[in-house]
């Protein structure tokens, strides 16, 4: 089994330390009476650019070589990583193309652009922007950060782990969005290295869920990109996909998916009574357990994992509207 080691979770939190930012956690008094379990949020929709994204971009950029950093850093996203990577790539003077498909939000590209790196859109999948991203590592040198699957990349999204064992020390449960699932790998190592007993729920979304469809297969397939509320888990996981389908088989005990109607709820329950605003990524696991899919036996902690929503449709939602992405004009 190919695994990220927990003394590389530990040299990435020191490495990071200086420009990412320690997230708080709270509890949550209204899911706690809810499930009748002491229930804390971790608000990573708090970190700098809005996700916890930056992590894992952040220790990439700086375990590249100097040649690395001349020719430049090339990366596909579908918002939140191509974010992270430019503010990280900005900050180490590294030059950073970002490369998305047609159904990542106006808003996540104007954040990429804004942090200073060039942005191309190609096609209507992950799939489709890869093939420029492929281009561009052979025809100009540049290195490819990609969005999850890559040891520097899990090391770094596991250092959320770290903390999130340092807050709570009697976790019985943690509740992790999955998209290509570099996120809940490297959470998953961290706490199960530290904590015994606790159990990691993987949560994404019903329209395109891949790493979904993917575990359910024995390996990884083509899953049709679907609009969604919850945008930033969109995307395959790549049919050579080396380290993260198999780190999620061995280390996540359950895998539940939520609909667009509980995504919505789960932002209106994040806003009026958690006085946070959250994207709808990171509202999945507040719909795990709202909708009852998920029902922790001992004290939980949430992963908001990013707040970057396009604040028209964030008053939309929180005004009682259960938008469905697929009618937008």
């Amino acid at each position: 089994m190919i695994q990220i080691e927990f003394d590389d979770i530990v040299k990435a939190k020191r490495r990071i330390a200086n420009t990412v930012y320690t997230t708080p956690s709270v509890r949550s008094e209204s899911l706690s009476e809810l499930c009748n379990v002491p229930v804390h949020l971790k608000l990573e929709n708090q970190q700098r650019t809005g996700s916890f994204k930056l992590r894992g971009a952040t220790n990439s950029i700086m375990c590249l070589s100097e040649i690395q950093k001349e020719r430049g850093v090339v990366g596909v996203s579908t918002g939140n990583h191509g974010r992270g990577l430019a503010c990280a790539a900005r900050e180490h003077g590294v030059r950073c193309i970002v490369v998305m498909s047609n159904l990542v939000p106006k808003n996540k590209i104007e954040g990429i652009k804004a942090e200073g790196a060039e942005v191309r859109i190609v096609g209507n999948s992950q799939d489709d922007a890869q093939v420029e991203v492929n281009r561009l590592v052979e025809e100009q040198g540049m290195t490819m950060v990609p969005p999850f699957d890559h040891p520097d990349i899990i090391a770094g999204q596991g250092t959320l782990g770290l903390e999130m064992a340092g807050d709570l020390p009697d976790m019985a449960c943690a509740i992790i969005q999955v998209s290509g699932g570099g996120l809940v790998s490297g959470i998953a190592a961290a706490l199960k290295a530290r904590m015994s007993g606790v159990k990691v729920i993987g949560v994404s979304m019903e329209r395109g869920a891949a790493m979904f469809e993917s575990q359910k297969a024995g390996k990884p397939v083509l899953v049709p990109e679907l609009a969604t509320l919850a945008d930033s888990l969109g995307g395959g996981i790549g049919l050579n996909n080396t380290y993260t389908f198999q780190m999620i088989r061995d280390l996540v005990d359950e895998f539940v998916l939520v609909s667009e109607k509980e995504i919505s709820n789960a932002i209106r329950h994040a806003y009026w009574s958690e006085k946070q605003i959250i994207e709808g990524s990171g509202s999945v696991g507040i719909a795990a357990l709202i909708s009852g899919k998920v029902k922790p036996l001992g004290p939980t902690m949430i992963l908001l994992s990013g707040c970057n929503i396009d604040i028209n449709l964030h008053h939309r939602i929180i005004s009682g509207e259960d938008v469905d992405v697929t009618s937008e004009d």
